[in-house]
């Protein structure tokens, strides 16, 4: 087994918490994670940065907790990014190939540079162009057409835009927080590469990551991104609903959620109460676990009806062999997958990074909460745009050793000879210069005082 390893960490800027992660990247691919630290959140509301200041301290605490707690320094690192007004769409460019020549990595990469001249509203930056499907020739799609003889070659892009004041934003506290960004990838994406294997991508599958503000659907088939999108609510949300349906505060809210609420009504028990502690001065208020689910439930379906949506738009319901994997905080709630396949038909399944674990890391809560970060570490350097490589229009011949020798001889002899003949002109040219000087002076000046010239 290779021993050879990069440290990466990552941090999740979440609507409820901040997450610290670090682990081992080795030289075949596999990643391990070693530590994860998190803090909470106040300048974030629905995946999107609205206070600096309270952003960089939850990052510094993130960081700085990991840093002590494992005995490092950390100095470069990945972040998700989320938000209500990131959208995507597919996109498709096409390129002539010249007769006689067969398709290079070149003209991918050409496809890939032209698909990002794509115009976007005022506001808005491209955040990741994925390669989907290639055809040459107007033929049957291809994931890797280098090699092939054609005259037409198009691919199929999928396009993530998100608005550049979001991914300035986080640039900004990163950089404030001490830490170099490595670079930003998408949160779905990143919770994606988590939890879901090569053959569930194959077979067909959605990731639903239920964070705190934003719920983040991701459509994979035939191992291909086929679609993604931000649902603008998450498990916020549903807490809200609960404070506002039982009338208590909202800490209290959060904690009746996690502990007693489910999303089926149907399952909770009637004859149960639970008794809140009042303000002082006030009665202890008692809740009944079956209105408590009966609130919870009508947010879900709303949610559940969102990411149908989507999976129905995309248009790819029939071929999702592999159903749907639910992560996150939100996906926490007690008969989330029952109530999600039974309002979609398909088949549910809880994801947690449990495969990218180190043997030595110990974590307190449950591992959805952290399928974000772990996947910022699994995918950090997949997304990152590469500075393009400049195709090489001719091949110099490669030369022999005589002929490298006799090359720099010639170049030395030319060299000396150039200088001789300089050092010659210049010679000749100052004395040219200087002599004709004085001597139009002299011929000038001879006959200036004349006696014959004066008068008194």
């Amino acid at each position: 087994m290779d021993t050879k390893f990069d440290i990466v960490a990552a941090v999740d800027i979440g609507t409820t918490k901040i997450v610290a992660a670090v682990g081992r990247k080795y030289s075949d691919g596999r990643v391990e994670l070693t530590g994860i630290e998190k803090s909470s959140s106040t300048g974030v509301k629905r995946g999107v940065v609205l206070n600096i200041e309270e952003t960089v301290t939850g990052i510094k605490e993130a960081v700085k907790g990991l840093e002590l707690r494992y005995d490092l320094r950390i100095a470069d690192i990945y972040v998700g990014m989320s938000g209500y007004a990131m959208r995507s769409l597919t996109n498709s460019c096409y390129r002539f190939i010249e007769s006689n020549n067969e398709i290079s990595s070149f003209d991918l990469e050409q496809l890939l540079r032209e698909s990002r001249r794509l115009s976007v509203e005022p506001g808005e930056k491209i955040i990741h162009v994925i390669p989907q499907d290639y055809s040459v020739d107007n033929q049957m799609k291809e994931k890797n057409p280098v090699g092939m003889a054609g005259n037409r070659l198009e691919g199929d892009f999928h396009v993530v835009i998100g608005r550049e004041a979001s991914f300035k934003n986080i640039e900004k506290c990163v950089t404030r927080a001490g830490l170099n960004l490595l670079g930003v990838i998408i949160e779905p994406l990143a919770s994606s590469h988590a939890v879901i294997s090569e053959e569930e991508k194959e077979a067909g599958v959605v990731v639903v990551d239920i964070g705190g503000g934003t719920t983040d659907v991701t459509l994979f088939y035939d191992g291909i991104i086929r679609h993604s999108s931000v649902i603008p609510f998450g498990g916020n949300v549903i807490t809200n609903d609960i404070k506002e349906g039982c009338s208590v505060l909202f800490k209290q809210a959060e904690a009746l959620k996690v502990k007693f609420g489910s999303a089926v009504a149907g399952m909770a028990r009637e004859d149960m109460v639970v008794a809140i502690p009042g303000m002082p001065g006030w009665e202890p208020k008692e809740i009944s676990l079956k209105n408590l689910a009966s609130v919870i439930q009508a947010r879900v379906e709303e949610i559940i009806e969102y990411v149908a949506y989507n999976i129905e738009s995309s248009g790819y319901y029939e071929k999702l062999g592999a159903g749907i994997v639910i992560t996150g905080g939100g996906a926490l709630l007690k008969n989330l997958s029952h109530l999600f396949k039974l309002k979609t038909g398909l088949d549910v399944r809880m994801g947690r990074p449990d495969r990218f674990l180190g043997k030595d890391l110990l974590v307190d809560d449950d591992l959805a909460f952290y399928s974000t970060a772990a996947g910022l570490l699994v995918s950090g350097d997949l997304y990152i745009r590469k500075r393009p490589v400049a195709q090489k229009l001719f091949e110099e011949p490669e030369l022999s050793e005589k002929d490298k020798e006799r090359i720099i001889s010639d170049k030395k002899s030319k060299k000396r000879q150039c200088q001789s003949t300089f050092r010659k002109k210049f010679k000749k040219e100052a004395t040219h210069l200087t002599g004709s000087l004085f001597g139009k002076m002299s011929d000038g000046l001879s006959g200036f005082f004349d006696d014959k010239d004066v008068k008194m």
